[in-house]
């Protein structure tokens, strides 16, 4: 059997999204999106499918899924728009959301985002917005994007100030997982989702981050051990939604590394000097090494979690960061427009340990500043 003869997915897992009337399956295997139309209408009976895709997936699978819709009788039509961090901004929101109401698209109609997480977390903008609410259904095509951006409803786009300051939380109906388009990123990019993929084990599960201290050779290779660091990333990130849908409480875990992680973002311009996931592999490194300097972690744990991402060829050290990193006191203000900030006050998500990390509120700026400032120092000793 040939890859063009397949047509569903092999050893398929289903992920349930618990939330109540909201719930939802993330459909995680290899060969989904020959499945995609008949999923979507099983969904979504009576709706129209608005795709919205980058240039690059485009030319790489858009084909599949409209040959896949067309099968199952779903009406469909698509919007590209250009590949890149650069498009989550409001000028291609814009674009998008007249695009959407030219089409006449209704509120029982569907936005469709086949992409990343830059295509998802802008397209979930637009279908929570148009129409004051339309389907949303995700079937992202890169690893980060499968393990965390496509779950749990969070959408939105950057401006000049911050990363994802502008959005709504709106859930999808659906989540397609096809691992098979995996295949068609470059190692950077696979890298770069394998940062979120780590933050599961780094969260709250040791035994996963021990496994793929062990494994992940075979994560990168593709088969049985990537579905299951797929299927293990799903299952924690929708425990952890369903517990706490809207991030005032225990969600916030999500974002560990990504305070150190979106600063630094935001400084490079939301540029190929540092994708995502680079940013996030860097934060968590900063999160176990400043919790470290809070006496709260042994520096042996801290040292795994740098020595586990440096093996897999993720930036662990600001130095590693091309065109630099902001001084102390430009870190201290990009840290500042972070989400978590509550009345001026920092919250990190800090850690006791490899799979116990916790939410930090009140964290003093003076020790962040010297830490950073510390830091800094450092990498410029070399």
């Amino acid at each position: 059997m040939t890859d063009s003869d397949k047509t569903g997915p092999i050893d398929s897992v289903t992920v349930p999204v618990a939330l109540g009337e909201r719930a939802y399956d993330i459909v995680i295997g290899d060969g989904a999106l020959t499945r995609a139309g008949e999923l979507f209408r099983a969904a979504l009976p009576k709706a129209r499918a608005c795709i919205v895709t980058d240039a690059n997936v485009a030319k790489r699978h858009l084909a599949t899924l409209e040959k896949s819709l067309r099968r199952a009788d779903v009406t469909a039509s698509a919007i590209v728009i250009p590949a890149g961090e650069a498009s989550k901004c409001f000028d291609v929101f814009e674009q998008v959301v007249d695009q959407v109401i030219a089409g006449r698209y209704e509120r029982g109609d569907a936005v469709v985002a086949l992409g990343g997480g830059v295509v998802g977390d802008l397209s979930g903008f637009v279908a929570g917005v148009v129409r004051r609410g339309m389907h949303f259904v995700q079937i992202p095509t890169t690893l980060l994007s499968q393990v965390d951006s496509s779950v749990g409803g969070k959408t939105g786009i950057n401006t000049q100030q911050g990363k994802n300051l502008v959005g709504v939380f709106h859930q999808p109906d659906l989540v397609i997982a096809d691992t098979t388009t995996l295949d068609t990123l470059s190692p950077r990019e696979f890298r770069a989702g394998y940062a979120e993929v780590a933050k599961y084990g780094l969260i709250d599960n040791a035994d996963f981050f021990s496994w793929l201290e062990g494994n992940w050779q075979a994560v990168f290779a593709g088969g049985a051990a990537r579905a299951h660091a797929i299927a293990v990333s799903c299952r924690a990130k929708a425990a952890i939604v369903a517990r706490d849908e809207r991030e005032t409480g225990d969600r916030a875990l999500l974002n560990l590394g990504h305070t150190f992680g979106h600063a630094l973002e935001a400084h490079a311009g939301y540029s190929g000097q540092l994708v995502h996931g680079e940013g996030v592999a860097i934060g968590m490194v900063l999160a176990h090494d400043f919790s470290v300097r809070m006496n709260l972690m042994s520096r042996d744990d801290a040292d795994r979690v740098r020595a586990h991402l440096a093996a897999v060829g993720l930036p662990t050290r600001l130095a590693d960061v091309a065109g630099g990193v902001p001084d102390a006191n430009t870190f201290m203000d990009l840290i500042g427009q972070d989400k978590k900030v509550q009345r001026g006050a920092l919250t990190f998500i800090l850690s006791r340990g490899i799979g116990q990390s916790f939410i930090a509120r009140d964290v003093p700026a003076s020790e962040v500043k010297a830490f950073i400032a510390d830091e800094l120092s450092r990498g410029a000793a070399g």
